[in-house]
């Protein structure tokens, strides 16, 4: 296994190809997050091959690629399994854009979350693809676009139910005249929409979301010429097939977690934290703030160099485990900002400086990040994205024959 390792917060001339081996430099000496690039990439091949053959990807980049950092994503995926680019990279914010043109991608960015209105000129400088959610936002990037020696390219997200931005569905024939009004410096070159429940079970409500979808597109035709078409997230594309649209934009899948029934991505994420002190303690003894465990007998514990100021949920307290040599044990007590007490009393041989692993695999055991957010009560996204930046990424490679 190749190792290309970063560490958080640097940029991306920080990582090489070169396997990291001195301890006092290694980001593996406390805690880490690895990233298996080569499972990303196959993720990325099956929302491919469950989509139109003439289709294209937009890999949904924002937050820092999920937690896993944005500039690494984005050089694993610039080219796609078969040789193909992705048709874009999707955004959340301006910012997020602009730091994947600081990095020397020069590719489409199109930026999904409503814009604040000061930043539509930053907007417009780095070319960035906005997408539109009322009719003063278009005349604010029409205005920023003024000087633009192009038109400014952009989207129009239609609210076909999920409620938090886009144009009513149902009132197109409305807000589309007023949109292709301000057509000049920009071009209108996309409409999209986003599906609310389409890693649910049930498939009706997305279907109902499709239909809207398709009855607003109806009444736009007149208006743009030739738009790009796109309403499948992770879920949409596995479970829907992007419902035969120009686009489709995985984003958890790619990340190794599950969008809906029946869809089983390679797993890309492992969190790994070493053993830094081993005791053995007397019955009755307590762990954690509170001492909500107490020791049932003689009991051997240990504590890892991890808790929640490096994103680990407090919600696994009382039900948590982690994999220790290939062997699942409890987490006890509380988790502190920066420790995690855990009972080795059936890993007599646990020590200091052992690896224990609280997403991924440690010989034939494994904890998926989905069975975590389930541990919580939350989802994947979640988990993923509150990975501190105190712990560093450690990218992995498969190495040829291996």
């Amino acid at each position: 296994m190749a190792v290309v390792a970063q560490l958080a917060g640097h940029s991306r001339s920080a990582y090489t190809t070169s396997p990291v081996s001195d301890p006092s430099t290694s980001p593996r000496t406390r805690a880490w997050v690895e990233v298996r690039l080569d499972h990303l990439r196959e993720n990325a091949a099956a929302a491919q091959r469950a989509i139109s053959a003439t289709a294209g990807l937009v890999p949904m980049v924002k937050a820092e690629a999920y937690g896993l950092g944005m500039l690494p994503v984005v050089d694993a995926l610039r080219t796609l399994p078969g040789g193909v680019a992705p048709w874009a990279f999707g955004v959340a914010t301006v910012s997020e854009g602009e730091k994947l043109r600081q990095s020397g991608y020069d590719g489409r960015v199109l930026v999904f979350s409503p814009t604040p209105p000061d930043e539509y000129s930053r907007a417009a400088a780095a070319r960035l693809t906005i997408g539109l959610s009322e009719a003063a936002a278009v005349e604010r990037l029409a205005a920023a676009a003024a000087g633009e020696a192009e038109p400014l390219p952009f989207h129009v997200e239609v609210n076909t139910g999920m409620g938090r931005a886009g144009f009513p569905w149902q009132e197109a024939r409305t807000w589309g005249p007023a949109v292709a009004a301000a057509m000049g410096t920009l071009r209108w070159e996309g409409i999209y929409t986003h599906f609310h429940s389409a890693d649910e079970p049930p498939k009706e409500p997305t279907e109902e979301q499709v239909e809207r979808f398709r009855a607003a597109v109806a009444d736009l035709r007149e208006l743009v010429h030739s738009p790009v078409l796109h309403v499948a997230n992770s879920a949409g594309t596995l479970r829907f097939g992007g419902f035969g649209y120009d686009l489709a934009r995985p984003g958890i899948y790619l990340y190794g977690g599950r969008a809906g029934p029946d869809t089983h991505p390679r797993p890309v994420v492992s969190l790994r934290a070493r053993i830094v002190l081993v005791q053995d303690v007397e019955p009755g003894a307590t762990a954690g703030y509170g001492a909500t465990y107490r020791a049932a007998g003689p009991e051997r514990w240990g504590t890892l160099a991890i808790g929640y100021g490096d994103g680990v949920p407090r919600a696994l307290a009382g039900g948590g485990r982690v994999l220790v040599r290939g062997r699942s044990v409890p987490i006890i007590g509380r988790i502190s900002m920066d420790m995690t007490t855990i009972d080795l009393s059936d890993i007599p041989a646990a020590a200091v400086g052992d690896i224990a692993t609280l997403i991924g695999e440690n010989g034939t055991a494994r904890i998926d990040v989905d069975d975590v957010a389930e541990q919580c009560g939350t989802i994947s996204y979640e988990i993923l994205t509150r990975l501190g930046s105190r712990l560093p990424r450690v990218y992995l490679e498969r190495e040829q024959g291996s």
